[in-house]
């Protein structure tokens, strides 16, 4: 099992510190994401001041960036990482695309599938000189003169996750992508269900194994030393249930336990305004289906039942080394990347 933690994002100086006591702790992997502050920039400097550990974005919004914009950043932290850096994209929503970028909304998969293809063929480009000959019908990309063709030290190319809930976004991740990254809103039953067989059927497609496929995230984890500090972290969770089950977006993860009136209450109530109303009416019996709670001494017992034969990374801050190197040891599907 890999072992996720993000840095701080809202003062670079605060990242060298950070992302080298992640390193120190064993952490297998560290993360940015994009709400406040751009999730590249911190990785540049964990990149320079790191030797071992991963570097991901998780995610970066995708459509808002031209795929060249975005090939030239990870081509950048890739070299100077030395080889170490995923990009993990994401869509986000029709609201934020049209009003907060003032970017085109489109259907979101198949725009996803081409993005993440246009991404590999102009680092085939760069890669092996190949002509730049990508046509599509969002995105072109046809002129790449020898000058701006950037330096290569013959790295793997970065591997590609992309977040996906609803089916039609994790076929296009088994398909294109070279893994998956899971919302927090999903339960053991709908990546039984809905998540595995369409990623599966994905990688059968396109002849590639489980093995080289990630598969990071996929519910909650409410830890801590003790009972108090968990119990303090359930009631955490039981808030983020209500915000996130109030997302028309995020119904089918209820759907496939019958709580289709739950998500459509919670969205009433947001509607209403009742935002501080939610995370009481999610039951106990709900949050368990989203979250695995307990001590540090129970967590690995608990990850090895309930989430290594189906997840590959997870992210929990501030373990302590101990236990990161025995969550380590759990198996999991995942081998490694098969990028070249």
């Amino acid at each position: 099992m890999r072992i996720a933690a993000s840095v701080p994002q809202d003062d670079l100086r605060k990242v060298k510190a950070a992302a080298t006591a992640l390193e120190a702790a064993g952490y297998a992997v560290v993360t940015t994401m994009e709400n406040k502050h751009d999730p590249f920039l911190p990785l540049a400097v964990a990149a320079v001041e790191t030797e071992r550990v991963e570097l991901a974005t998780a995610i970066a919004i995708s459509f808002s960036r031209s795929p060249m914009a975005v090939a030239n950043a990870s081509w950048d932290l890739n070299e100077g990482s030395r080889g170490r850096f995923v990009l993990g994209l994401g869509t986000q929503v029709k609201a934020h695309n049209e009003r907060r970028f003032s970017v085109p909304w489109t259907p979101p998969a198949p725009r996803m599938r081409e993005y993440i293809l246009a991404l590999k063929a102009i680092w085939r480009t760069w890669r092996h000189g190949q002509p730049l000959a990508f046509e599509g019908t969002h995105y072109r990309f046809t002129l790449m003169p020898p000058y701006f063709v950037p330096e290569s030290q013959g790295l793997r190319t970065p591997p590609v996750t992309m977040a996906a809930v609803g089916p039609a976004m994790l076929k296009v991740a088994g398909e294109v992508a070279d893994g998956v990254r899971l919302h927090p809103f999903s339960t053991r039953r709908y990546i039984d269900t809905v998540v595995l067989p369409t990623i599966g059927e994905g990688l059968a497609r396109t002849g590639r194994t489980r093995g080289s496929f990630e598969i990071a995230g996929g519910g909650f984890i409410a830890t801590g030393p003790d009972d108090e500090t968990v119990a303090r972290m359930r009631e955490w969770v039981r808030g983020r249930v209500g915000f996130y089950g109030s997302t028309p977006a995020y119904f089918p993860v209820l759907e496939v336990h019958g709580l289709e009136d739950l998500g459509a209450k919670l969205n009433r109530m947001t509607r209403e305004g009742r935002w501080t109303e939610l995370a009481g009416e999610i039951s106990d019996d709900v949050l368990d289906l989203f979250a695995v709670s307990g001590r540090y001494d129970e967590l690995k017992s608990l990850v090895e039942r309930h989430l290594a034969t189906v997840t590959d990374t997870i992210a929990v801050a501030g373990l302590p080394p101990d236990l990161i190197q025995d969550l380590s040891r759990v198996p999991t599907p995942f081998t490694g990347f098969a990028t070249t």
